[in-house]
Parts: C-alpha cells; sequence; structure tokens
C-alpha cells in the first residue's frame, strides 16, 4: 500500500510555481517576444519541427507573416539560431483602433539545439515559402550512418 505524503506534494507543487513564475519573469532581451500564440502558456516562436534525413538535418519553422528581408539565421557549434521579425498587417492602423488583437507581432529569436555535427563547408541552406522556414543542415561525414558489413562464417 503506498503512503501519503503530504509535504512531498506541497514541495512538487512548490517546484512547479517557482518554474511558472520563472518563466513570466523579466526576459533578459525584452525586444524579443517568446509567446506570439494564444494559449495556457507561453510557447516559443517560431514553432519548429527538426527531423532527420540520410544526408542532412532538416529544419521547419512555422513563421507566417514574418518579413523574410528580416531574417538572420546563424549557427554556432550546434546551436541554430533563427532571428527576425513579424510586423502588423496594416501600419495604417492605430494600436487603440483595435478592438481585437490575437495575431501579435514584433521580433523574435529561437535558438536550437542540434542533434548531430553539421559540415557548414557544405553550404546550410534556408528558403521561405507560404509562411514556412525551411533550413537544410548537411550532416558531416561522421555523423551519417556506416554500413557494417557482417560476414557469415
Amino acid at each position: 500500500m503506498a503512503t501519503w505524503q503530504p509535504f512531498g506534494e506541497i514541495e512538487s507543487l512548490r517546484r512547479e510555481i517557482e518554474n511558472a513564475f520563472e518563466r513570466a519573469g523579466p526576459q533578459v532581451n525584452p525586444t524579443y517576444r517568446a509567446a506570439f500564440l494564444p494559449g495556457r502558456a507561453a510557447r516559443e516562436y517560431p514553432l519548429v519541427n527538426l527531423y532527420e534525413g540520410t544526408d542532412a538535418l532538416l529544419v521547419e519553422a512555422l513563421a507566417p507573416g514574418a518579413d523574410p528581408a528580416s531574417f538572420n539565421i546563424t549557427m554556432t557549434g550546434r546551436t541554430l539560431t533563427l532571428c527576425g521579425e513579424k510586423r502588423r498587417a496594416s501600419g495604417d492602423v492605430k494600436p487603440e483602433a483595435f478592438h481585437r488583437e490575437e495575431r501579435a507581432a514584433g521580433k523574435f529569436k529561437r535558438s536550437i539545439e542540434i542533434p548531430v555535427d553539421v559540415d557548414e563547408a557544405k553550404g546550410l541552406n534556408g528558403q521561405y515559402r507560404n509562411g514556412l522556414l525551411l533550413v537544410t543542415l548537411p550532416k558531416s561525414e561522421k555523423a551519417k550512418p556506416k554500413q557494417i558489413n557482417i560476414q557469415v562464417a
């Protein structure tokens, strides 16, 4: 039979509350917004899919409405950083004229860790189509899978 440990549950709740305040606290760089999308918790922007092909890693970042001229994509070690700006749809509308504003605008910065080594000499490639930023990161030779031949005796 399991024993009830009320202080253990209270300690767990205290840690959850501390984590919530840390996430909601002041950010290091207030010009970057971490949550453009509505929801219960702050989400990082842009939302990213990272998947692995045979010869490359592919990053898909969902950034509709972002200004492609503002993109700054950098790779430092195994960290890929996506920066840019999502501007308002119409610059003529004053902020006080809005009755509802759910599609936020502003600068963004997102860093993600890449799980394998990348061969930067082969060239990193980025494209922006239909609100989707596609970044191709070629794998280094040591990160590619190697075929092992087995001899049957």
